[in-house]
């Protein structure tokens, strides 16, 4: 398959891995199609639903589980889907980069036919898990649909693909509350904010991993608008998230364990965004898969804020 750099071996697709071992032939490319060979990024859409889970509980309790699960079943196939609709509309463009020349659809393992019956099916499913949430849950689900078709688009037209998927990936902060408590509040709101900051830092390590080859066939990132100012750049939305952050956990009342968490938050960020080398593939995909430890640590913080919280008011 040719490749703006076939020279080079980097790719995304992983050979003797569980889906070469345990699945059946026929079913593989699907598997690879809705990413379920790489779950790590499937936490980034994940804990910003949870997060915000969490944040709704009442003071002195901890996260619904029942929620928890439902929105862990939604996040993969919601995550599949869209893998889905960006393979189907980038397969010229995959064809052409060696990172990602082997998907399924761009390598022809997949047709166009089999992808929209596969996307059907995963939106179907997606559809069951929303019908059981609140009535404003639902409405926020379904209004998501238009980010999820748009976001693929956004690398042809601007240079800020990044900020499109910081609204598309933390649109569960406000669906997760909003299925608690069936309204949105200020907390959510900055919980939302804070977390199109964070993708804004995580995706554009992620996009310097291609910068070469999206030059050469015309696709638009931060990494390449940002250039050799990337790192400054990264530090200013690590900030916004920070500042975002001790607002919302100012307003939700999340006290010691909160700042805890926000100290530990932002001490990953200072490792992600100083330690990453923007040149090496390799290192740039490890930092971006690094990125769901920061997730738990919130989370984890959200938990105990609001469990101390109630503890304190009785």
């Amino acid at each position: 398959m040719a490749s703006a750099h076939p020279s080079r071996s980097f790719t995304d697709i992983r050979r003797d891995d569980w889906v070469d071992r345990l699945v059946p032939a026929r079913l593989r490319p699907y598997c690879r199609l809705a990413r379920l060979d790489r779950p790590k990024p499937i936490w980034l859409l994940l804990l910003p639903c949870w997060w915000s889970i969490a944040l709704a509980a009442p003071p002195g309790e901890g996260p619904s589980l029942r929620l928890l699960i439902l929105f862990a079943i939604g996040a993969v196939v919601m995550r599949g889907a869209g893998c889905t609709v960006n393979d189907m509309a980038d397969r010229d463009f995959d064809r052409r980069v060696t990172r990602t020349a082997g998907r399924p659809i761009a390598s022809g393992a997949i047709s166009m036919r089999g992808a929209v019956v596969f996307l059907a099916l995963q939106l179907a499913i997606g559809l069951v898990i929303l019908l059981q949430l609140s009535p404003l849950a639902i409405l926020l689900g379904v209004s998501s649909l238009a980010l999820i078709v748009t976001y693929p688009f956004m690398k042809r037209i601007t240079y800020w693909p990044q900020a499109f998927l910081g609204l598309t990936f933390n649109w569960g902060a406000l669906l997760g509350y909003a299925a608690v408590r069936d309204r949105l509040d200020a907390a959510p709101l900055l919980l939302y904010a804070a977390g199109i900051a964070w993708t804004l830092v995580y995706d554009t390590i992620y996009a310097h991993q291609d910068k070469e080859d999206d030059a050469l066939i015309g696709v638009r990132s931060t990494a390449l608008k940002f250039g050799a100012a990337s790192r400054i750049w990264l530090v200013f939305f690590g900030l916004a998230m920070l500042l975002l952050l001790a607002a919302m956990i100012q307003i939700a009342g999340l006290g010691l364990f909160g700042w805890l968490a926000l100290a530990a938050v932002a001490g990953h960020l200072a490792w992600q965004i100083f330690a990453v080398n923007f040149d090496d593939p390799a290192d740039c995909l490890a930092k971006f898969r690094a990125s769901r430890w920061l997730g738990w640590i919130l989370f984890i913080g959200i938990i105990l804020g609001r469990v101390l919280a109630g503890r304190l008011a009785g």
